[in-house]
């Protein structure tokens, strides 16, 4: 597997943390940013993280600005980019186990280090159920067909 990660300022000490983990683990990834805490906007930053995961260079990809939020955004803007800001190890899970999040969007100022860390190891581990689950993906895909033209 190998992963793709981002953060604006709000995120760079989370990113790390999560760069140390995630090396532990011998997951790939290329850091696509930020290297200090000098601000920026975070829609550039998604929107690397996304384009990779769009065009399938990475099977996954990570997020970190302040809350997520403006991340997650920015990156389900991309066709095919299924990203979900997770608040805690339980909807990291259902992410990627009812939604097949290809991105987990994590907030650096709401989450402290080790809630993050298992959040992103709960996020790996997990597998996408498929099932019930699936025929929901399907509708959403239809509705980005229509509107990504």
């Amino acid at each position: 597997m190998k992963l793709a990660i981002a953060s604006d300022h709000g995120g760079f000490h989370l990113k790390n943390a999560i760069l140390k983990f995630l090396s532990s683990r011998k997951i790939k990834y290329v850091d696509l940013g930020v290297v200090d805490e000098t601000s920026v906007d975070y829609p550039d930053y998604a929107a690397q993280v996304a384009d990779k995961v769009a065009k399938g260079e990475v099977e996954g990809g990570i997020l970190i600005c302040g809350t997520g939020i403006g991340m997650a955004i920015t990156a389900n803007k991309f066709k095919g980019v299924r990203a979900a800001v997770a608040t805690d190890p339980y909807t990291a899970r259902m992410s990627k186990e009812h939604n097949n999040a290809n991105i987990l969007a994590l907030g650096g100022r709401v989450l402290d280090e080790s809630v993050a860390t298992e959040m992103v190891q709960v996020w790996l581990d997990s597998k996408f159920e498929a099932g019930r689950h699936e025929r929901r993906l399907e509708k959403i895909s239809e509705i980005e067909k229509k509107n990504f033209k």
